[in-house]
């Protein structure tokens, strides 16, 4: 190998190192490090706007989780509103209809203690003719004789206002 052999000056090869260093500095200045530079910067570029991106899309997204939890709220508040409202209604109706059954049932008690007090004066009226009867037919077999009918019914009225 020639660049080993000691009787080979090294002077030529000296020249052709920094020759072949020359043109790989200047090829790496001109060719190799922009392209790299460009690369490098295309790359912080993509990531810068990334970055950004993603911000907007954070900042959207919070703003459309603020907008989705007012519509919640303002949902909540129409429903919780709709609700008292109905049930407003409702109790509304259950009053009406409440007082309409007991107006109803007051009317059909009224009704049914006069046909009570109609039948209890028709069974009273006659009691007193059975009284009258009996006491007729009672008295009539005790002592044999026919009572007047006038003092008979004296005295079952008389009686019967003392029971009664």
């Amino acid at each position: 190998m020639p660049q080993l052999d000691p009787a080979t000056p090294f002077a030529p090869q000296l020249i052709w190192l920094l020759i072949t260093f020359g043109v790989m500095f200047i090829l790496m200045w001109k060719v190799a490090l922009p392209r790299i530079g460009q690369v490098l910067e295309a790359r912080q570029d993509k990531i810068s706007h990334d970055l950004d991106r993603a911000a907007k899309l954070r900042e959207e997204a919070e703003e459309a989780l603020k907008a989705y939890e007012a519509a919640l709220a303002e949902a909540r508040s129409s429903a919780q509103a709709e609700i008292a409202d109905t049930n407003a209604k409702l109790q509304k109706k259950a009053d009406k209809r409440e007082a309409e059954v007991a107006a109803k049932i007051a009317k059909q008690l009224e009704e049914g203690e006069s046909r009570i007090a109609a039948a209890r004066d028709e069974a009273m009226n006659s009691l007193r003719d059975v009284a009258v009867d009996v006491a007729r037919s009672a008295t009539e077999r005790l002592i044999g004789t026919k009572p007047e009918d006038e003092a008979l019914g004296k005295a079952v009225d008389a009686t019967l206002q003392e029971r009664g």
